[in-house]
C-alpha cells in the first residue's frame, strides 16, 4: 500500500453530548468506518484508521455529515502521515 498512495493513519474518539441512546450512536458510527473499507482497530476509548489519505478525509467528513441530525457530539481526531509501515 505504501509505495502506491499516500497512507494517513487516524485515532478517532466520538463522544455524543445530547443523545437519546448513545449506544446506537456509537454503533452507527462503527457501521460507518466498517462500511468505508479502510483498515481499522476498535479499542475501548478510540478506533484506528488507516488507509489512503482521501479516503480517510472522506471517512471523518462522513460521519459529521451522518450524525450532524441525529445527536449533538464532540469528535477528536489525530492524524497523521506517517503509516508506520517502513516507508
Amino acid at each position: 500500500m505504501c509505495p502506491l498512495e499516500k497512507v494517513a493513519s487516524c485515532q478517532i474518539t466520538f463522544t455524543p453530548i445530547v443523545s437519546d441512546n448513545y449506544m446506537d450512536d456509537v454503533k452507527k458510527i462503527l457501521d460507518i468506518i466498517k462500511s468505508s473499507g479502510l483498515e481499522n482497530s476498535v479499542g475501548v476509548l478510540s478506533t484506528f484508521v488507516r488507509g489512503e489519505k482521501s479516503k480517510v478525509l472522506k471517512l471523518i467528513t462522513d460521519i459529521y455529515e451522518n450524525m450532524d441530525n441525529i445527536t449533538k457530539f464532540s469528535m477528536d481526531i489525530k492524524i497523521s502521515n506517517i503509516c508506520g509501515c517502513g516507508q
